[in-house]
């Protein structure tokens, strides 16, 4: 009898043991980082038949391609003749990728820390054709999700290897060890884009003015010289400050978007960029496009990025030693913008496509709100318009009375 109660009281234990109490849990993503040795990282690239797209990145148009940044795993290649039909032609597979530019037929791509560049002349047989090694930091930010637990736990690996990514899982965590790997092994985060050359959109890192490839990572602006276009040299980097996010250019200047403001470079001198000004705005995740008298920035609240209200904001640029904010209007949740002409493009995240005709952009009017997208970047051509969503590709045809859909094209 004693034995039988003995048995019981031990399965029950046990029982109690297994079985969360979910009043004392949390539902968290788990990160673990993912590492590669260096010798396998730096193996030639892959060159694969079409695959599924894993993360939705930046977009890049060059004559009739479409070329879209899978974030961190490569790129997928798209001919685009038909914009009604565009088909996929292959995939790039390069590891912790997230900006590209062409010129004259060479695709210039970053991974990790080094610069890959491509012959693409060939669409059905592209090569690689140089990798300039260790010229950006050798940096992978934190995935942005919520209730996000980075654990570093346990991933003791050999000293040569290096991270090249995140693995992600959901897992039910009891709230003392999550506190626990807090203070002690983890993090914890709430959260919440000529004619030899191509275009990208307002997220992009890279830009390409005359012979000289501007990259910005957080604090610099890293130059190469590309008149050897397979194979260009990197020149001495120019600090810029911090938290450095995007790169756009017009004329003689770059405008680059940081999380606290938009700072404006000389490249009349194009191996030394000269500090001109800035606009100061409040900590937030920051794309900046301009046209000739106006720049256009949008502030994305939430995730890491600091601000507590999304907006739009309009700045002066027509004195450029002095930079002033014109106006100011709230958004919902933005990431890449375009103008061309008096047509301005918003991608507003979940909220959909926004387009404003920004004749008066002290009175901007709505054209047309297409909601039921989710959208993050957008290239306005002379009357095309690319934007990428969530896994899918849209392009609208427009002028500056109407805009319509000509394709949705799905990249799964």
């Amino acid at each position: 009898m004693k034995t039988k109660l003995l048995l019981t009281l031990t399965v029950l234990f046990f029982t109690l043991l297994s079985c969360d109490n979910e009043g004392d849990t949390v539902l968290v993503n788990v990160a673990t980082p993912k590492y590669m040795a260096l010798d396998e990282f730096r193996a030639p690239i892959e060159i694969t038949s079409p695959v599924p797209i894993i993360k939705s990145g930046k977009i890049y148009a060059y004559n009739n391609l479409v070329l879209i940044n899978d974030t961190g795993n490569g790129i997928h290649i798209i001919d685009n003749e038909d914009a009604r039909h565009p088909i996929k032609i292959a995939f790039i597979k390069v590891i912790a990728t997230n900006d590209m530019e062409v010129r004259g037929n060479y695709l210039y791509v970053d991974s990790l820390s080094d610069l890959l560049v491509f012959d693409i002349s060939d669409i059905h047989n592209i090569k690689e054709v140089s990798r300039l090694r260790d010229v950006f930091p050798a940096y992978i930010p934190t995935p942005v999700l919520e209730n996000l637990v980075v654990d570093y736990a346990g991933s003791g690996t050999n000293p040569n290897d290096i991270l090249v990514g995140w693995d992600i899982t959901q897992e039910r965590r009891r709230i003392e060890e999550v506190n626990y790997y807090n203070v002690d092994r983890i993090d914890v985060v709430s959260a919440e884009a000529n004619v030899t050359g191509g275009q990208g959109g307002s997220l992009s890192k890279f830009k390409i003015v005359d012979n000289y490839l501007y990259a910005v990572d957080s604090h610099n602006i890293n130059i190469f010289t590309i008149d050897n276009l397979e194979n260009p040299q990197q020149l001495n980097p120019v600090f810029a400050g911090f938290d450095i996010e995007t790169i756009f250019s017009k004329g003689n200047y770059l405008f680059l978007g940081s999380m606290s403001g938009m700072y404006i470079y000389n490249i009349e001198s194009p191996t030394s960029p000269q500090y001109i000004s800035e606009f100061q705005h409040g900590t937030a995740c920051d794309p900046v496009v301009v046209d000739d008298n106006y720049a256009y920035i949008t502030l994305r609240a939430g995730n890491n990025c600091g601000a507590l209200d999304s907006s739009l904001q309009i700045v002066n640029i027509s004195d450029i030693q002095n930079p002033t904010l014109t106006k100011s209007y709230e958004m919902t949740n933005p990431y890449g913008l375009g103008v061309n002409n008096n047509l301005l493009f918003i991608c507003d995240g979940s909220s959909g496509l926004k387009v404003y005709d920004k004749t008066d952009v002290e009175n901007l009017q709505l054209l047309k709100h297409f909601k039921d997208i989710t959208t993050y970047d957008v290239i306005p051509l002379e009357n095309h318009l690319l934007l990428i969503g969530d896994k899918v590709l849209y392009q609208y045809s427009y002028t500056d009375e109407e805009i319509n859909l000509l394709s949705r094209f799905s990249l799964n």
